[in-house]
């Protein structure tokens, strides 16, 4: 499984840091998360690979996005949003 986030889409609500704490962390000055460990894989945008362990917080945390800066996929096919 691997998750993605388009920080450009952020607005900093920080729900997803609340669902997974291992995976997103606040950045205060710059008012939105950023994605631990996460590869910038285009402008703006970093995925990562989640631990089997992380898996359901990781779709919690996608899933209490507002605006969906936060994609899950499965097998390449996105499954969150």
């Amino acid at each position: 499984m691997r998750i993605r986030l388009d920080r450009d889409t952020c607005i900093g609500m920080f729900q997803c840091v609340a669902e997974w704490e291992e995976g997103f962390e606040r950045n205060e000055d710059e008012g939105k998360v950023d994605l631990v460990e996460g590869e910038e894989v285009e402008p703006g945008v970093f995925e990562r690979e989640v631990p089997e362990e992380n898996e359901l917080d990781a779709k919690f945390a996608a899933r209490t996005c507002p605006v969906d800066a936060i994609a899950v996929f499965e097998d390449g096919e996105q499954i969150i949003p």
